[in-house]
């Protein structure tokens, strides 16, 4: 008797693990060999657009009945001035379909050699990621690089993907191509994919879709704790972040890397809180930031809320709502974490009213 989900897992295994190749091969194409102006986005353009493509099509043809809830859609492409970018686009994307089939592949869901898509085809793909979300029914979340900016210096990012269920994540996957396979050894092995499916555990593998090897948050004394946050200023209130680390008695220096990356490091026993708090207001976090991400922290025995101890909702929409931010951490230290928080938000409170 197979395991639930188990046909959702190889499907997603295959897109992620050909979504990840093609992410890096936009990378060393296009980043490192081509001069680009500080301000020059279209490498992430390009790669976003052509993972989404492949993405779309494996779920397309595995599961033609599931909707997609995804960032890009095709308007764009589809203007004459974008041709150049589409064509770019389009060939890169079959590049990734037509790739030799691995163990767990299968060629009817679209991949493989001969299996070159029109363009037409690839952007009705793109397309298919325009579902709002909801509390009923079967939909996919998807972020084909999340973490742009860790992107473009060669840092972190992520391909992110989960199944949602009447509102609950049943399978998230995270592949994070530029992220080490051991976390004690930084210039060794690099490229992860992280799985979890509701109610069987984590796991983490190479972004072959090799060695896969469980993962639990192992438990961690408050003062050995450290936090892992966002690069950029702009995705976290890292100020807040410092002053729950004083609460808590942490002194090792915070992990920063940008993405899903995050999660996966938790999951693994790297750090011991991921904590994301609002930095804008009315800003409202996307559920493709956070499925994938939030069932793994979960799978490998982690809690995750919001700053009110809530769990996160995914069957709001394309958001997860109000946004009282985001609190991870292993089971034995999270009501820690969230008592810092909350008394670290308190404590902002009683300053704006002063």
């Amino acid at each position: 008797m197979s395991l639930q989900y188990a046909i959702e897992k190889q499907v997603a295994l295959a897109a992620v693990r050909r979504a990840c190749a093609l992410t890096s091969a936009v990378f060393n194409k296009l980043v490192k060999q081509e001069t680009l102006t500080k301000d020059d986005k279209s490498p992430v353009t390009v790669a976003d657009y052509s993972a989404q493509a492949v993405v779309n099509t494996i779920l397309g043809r595995a599961f033609p009945a599931d909707p997609i809830v995804g960032e890009e859609d095709a308007d764009d492409l589809r203007r004459e001035e974008a041709a150049k970018l589409r064509n770019r686009i389009v060939e890169l994307a079959n590049e990734a379909l037509t790739a030799d089939l691995v163990i767990g592949d299968n060629a009817e869901w679209g991949i493989g050699p001969g299996q070159e898509r029109t363009t037409e085809e690839l952007l009705d793909a793109i397309d298919r990621g325009n579902d709002q979300g909801g509390r009923l029914g079967r939909r996919w979340t998807l972020d084909p690089i999340d973490g742009t900016k860790g992107f473009l210096r060669g840092g972190q990012y992520a391909v992110c993907l989960a199944l949602i269920v009447d509102g609950d994540v049943k399978l998230g996957m995270i592949g994070c191509p530029n992220l080490p396979v051991k976390s004690a050894e930084p210039e060794g092995q690099k490229g992860c994919i992280f799985v979890a499916v509701k109610g069987q555990g984590a796991e983490q593998m190479t972004v072959s879709g090799a060695d896969p090897t469980p993962i639990v948050i192992p438990p961690v004394a408050p003062g050995m704790l450290n936090l892992l946050e966002s690069v950029e200023a702009a995705h976290a209130d890292l100020t807040f972040n410092l002053r729950v680390s004083e609460l808590l008695g942490i002194t090792r220096p915070p992990t920063q890397m940008d993405s899903q990356a995050k999660y996966g490091c938790l999951a693994r026993g790297d750090g011991g809180v991921y904590l994301r708090m609002p930095t804008t207001a009315g800003y409202r976090e996307k559920i493709w930031d956070h499925a994938s991400g939030s069932l793994l922290v979960k799978e490998a025995g982690g809690l995750i809320t919001n700053s009110l101890g809530q769990p996160l909702d995914f069957g709001l929409g394309r958001t997860l709502g109000v946004n009282y931010g985001v609190v991870a951490a292993g089971k034995d230290v999270h009501a820690l974490v969230l008592a810092a928080v909350q008394r670290a938000r308190a404590e902002e409170l009683e300053r704006a009213k002063a």
